[in-house]
């Protein structure tokens, strides 16, 4: 082992803070002896015994450690170690223990220092033993008698990495995915050409990989050659995105008993990528490396679920959480540079301030819902980070209103107007009063500009699982108009000034009243799936299920605390036909086409210049079509049923369009009984596929 230390000893601090060290008795070898039994007491359980992995996490010594970190800075590895260590309670040891145990893996990997560990350490950690070392059983190896042929050097993507910018995630460029939606308006679009509707019928895979098995419903992020996916059990990948080859790894050690969770994207920001996890945390990493930058709790996030993704603009780096805690969920912020918490706001609108008096008298703490589990989307123009807000299930308090009282509810099935810095909410809208259906408002919002009466209006557009869409003015939050894709049967009503829209009184639900059969289902309808947006033709492109939801009252309990349970129904004039896709004009509100499927649609819209559609289903089929038409256009089976949205993108002038599978995202449930010759995979496998047109094409 003399090659590690020699390594080593080329760039050791002064002797002169050698002998300080040694007078005080905090030496290199001083704090080994420390960091055993710190690792004994922290890192074994996770790591194993011996360092060389375990059941929850990889090995510290050797070769597969060292590929990685070997060559890097020490101090980089205990910055690394003390910003993510110990799972969900990083930062909890002493800045002298983080700096024992980087002491200690030095130690076990061959390396010794003449100074201790220190923050900023500049020395480097040992290198990989040579190949022909490393195989432990005498095969395998490379001779070093006969050597091989140069390796063609692979491109290095992030050769001319700049950070990125407010204005490129306002307004991308054309090769790039920036955010989720593409960009910061989440229009879905993509101004990409070389794949038409007169050449889509020849895409083919151009690269795949294996993603960690489980539910997966990720949009992947693509910039200047990089493609990064978040995958099931917390784990988050840079691959070339031209080829698939892997840049780097990061892997969040969960702690026990943390269930992992899918998540709908990440987020992009000046050298880094901004991370949610499963253990309700928000991180930073370094989006060359994959290194952790900083790491912290979201505060009052108990009972919390984050599933939807980050929101990072301005600086400000924002999630929404889901829960049914006592007293709502939270929409929380952190400054993006450094995670220091800024400000949390609660979903339900508390007692004393604007929109708290519509709770039917109810205390803050009895009432419910508000979850949070899409991403937001920022307007560059008016500056507002806009935010939808789930329903509630505690419908029963709200349900009937109490004499001079108020039960619509704020503000759920609402979109909440952010400036991100300081967290006022400039203005909001509640699109649906006192949902007693389950029919919530918590997905997308489109931003865009609409001829409306004659002028033009910078607008933002989102709509509900009754396929209803609401425009609103993207300043203020005035209601324009609602366009209805057609198979809701409930509301009545839709006041034009106003946009209150009246639920169908007879159809109201409850323990005391009779089964309610109504459409859509509480499942959608329109759902998780976004939409796509081309501001060119100011068309929207929408999925949807035509399934429809019988509410059967219960003695006690129920799924809806007005004591109804929720069961699937087929609508009555149903000819099995559960997939809707459709085309929008937003400026009249009129649908322009639709096509149905059997399968149902369970992934979003992906709309580009070549005028191609791409979206995906439960039969595990991942579809193009003409805008103009919506006739389909081509097809491609797949291993998995793909849950999130589809991407496209360009490297060295070829475009590329992906998408994930992983079956994990609520619209894989209940509707697989609709068709059942259409089982769901026995196995839920994850991936990313990769599909372009011929080379030379």
């Amino acid at each position: 082992m003399g090659y590690l230390k020699g390594a080593l000893l080329g760039s050791v601090v002064a002797l002169g803070a050698v002998a300080a060290s040694a007078q005080s008795g905090n030496s290199f070898d001083s704090q080994v002896t420390a960091g055993r039994a710190l690792y004994a007491a922290n890192c074994a359980a996770c790591h194993g015994e011996t360092m060389s992995g375990g059941q929850f996490a990889a090995t510290l010594i050797g070769p597969a450690f060292l590929s990685n970190w070997g060559d890097q800075p020490v101090g980089d590895l205990e910055a690394y170690i003390r910003t993510s260590m110990p799972p969900g309670g990083a930062g909890r040891l002493d800045n002298a223990a983080y700096a024992a145990l980087t002491a200690l893996i030095v130690h076990q990997n061959g390396g010794a220092l003449a100074a201790p560990v220190t923050r900023g350490l500049a020395t480097l950690m040992p290198p990989a033993p040579p190949a022909e070392e490393q195989n432990a059983i005498g095969i395998g190896g490379i001779s070093a008698n006969h050597p091989l042929p140069a390796s063609p050097p692979p491109v290095d993507r992030f050769a001319n990495y700049t950070p990125l910018t407010a204005a490129q995630l306002a307004n991308p460029e054309p090769e790039n995915w920036l955010t989720w939606r593409r960009g910061h308006n989440g229009q879905g679009f993509s101004p990409l050409t070389q794949v038409t509707t007169a050449n889509v019928n020849q895409l083919g895979v151009a690269w795949a990989q294996a993603l960690p098995t489980g539910a997966n419903m990720n949009e992947p992020l693509v910039r200047d050659g990089v493609l990064y996916v978040f995958g099931f059990g917390d784990e988050v990948f840079a691959f070339d995105a031209a080829n698939g080859r892997p840049l780097w790894r990061y892997q969040r050690q969960l702690p026990d008993g943390t269930t992992p969770l899918a998540k709908k994207t990440m987020a992009l920001w000046d050298d880094m990528l901004i991370v949610a996890t499963s253990d309700l945390h928000m991180m930073a990493l370094d989006a060359r490396t994959g290194r952790p930058v900083w790491d912290v709790a979201i505060p009052d996030s108990a009972e919390a679920r984050s599933n939807g993704g980050p929101l990072v603009a301005d600086g400000v780096a924002m999630i929404g959480l889901a829960t049914q805690r006592d007293g709502g969920s939270i929409i929380a912020a952190f400054d993006a540079e450094t995670g220091a918490h800024l400000w949390n706001f609660n979903t339900l609108a508390q007692e004393g301030t604007p929109g708290g008096d519509t709770w039917n008298g109810l205390p803050n703490s009895a009432r419910h819902g508000g979850s949070v589990w899409t991403s937001g989307t920022f307007d560059a123009e008016t500056g507002l980070a806009l935010w939808g807000v789930a329903q509630t299930y505690d419908t029963g308090p709200v349900r009937d209103r109490i004499p001079g009282g108020n039960n619509d509810g704020l503000y759920t099935n609402s979109t909440l107007a952010f400036r991100p810095r300081t967290g006022e909410l400039v203005w909001y809208y509640q699109h649906m009063r006192n949902d007693q259906f389950d029919l919530d408002w918590v997905f997308e919002r489109v931003i865009g500009d609409l001829a409306v009466d004659g002028q033009t209006r910078h607008v933002v557009m989102t709509g509900g699982k009754e396929g209803l869409f609401d425009t609103l003015d993207a300043a203020s939050g005035e209601y324009l108009s609602t366009a209805d894709m057609g198979f809701q049967d409930f509301i009545v009503a839709i006041d034009p000034e106003t946009g209150v829209k009246t639920p169908d009184p007879a159809l109201l639900p409850g323990r005391d009243r009779p089964p309610v059969f109504m459409c859509p289902h509480a499942g959608g309808g329109r759902n998780w799936s976004p939409s796509a947006f081309n501001q060119g033709t100011g068309q929207l492109f929408v999925n949807a299920r035509d399934t429809c939801m019988e509410l059967v009252p219960v003695a006690e309990g129920g799924f809806l605390s007005s004591g109804v349970n929720v069961f699937f129904s087929a609508p009555a004039d149903s000819d099995g036909n559960y997939g809707i896709l459709q085309s929008i004009d937003m400026a009249s509100g009129e649908v322009q086409w639709e096509t149905r499927r059997r399968a149902p649609y369970d992934v979003g819209v992906l709309a580009t210049a070549g005028g191609v559609l791409f979206t995906g289903g439960m039969d595990r089929e991942f579809l193009a079509y003409d805008q103009a038409d919506g006739r389909q256009l081509w097809r491609s089976g797949l291993t998995g049923v793909p849950n999130g949205s589809p991407i496209t993108y360009s490297v060295d002038g070829r475009q590329y369009v992906a998408v994930v599978t992983g079956m994990g995202n609520p619209l894989a449930f209940g509707l697989p009984g609709f068709t059942p010759e259409l089982p769901v995979p026995p196995v839920n496998s994850s991936a990313i596929y990769v599909f372009a047109l011929p080379e030379g094409e």
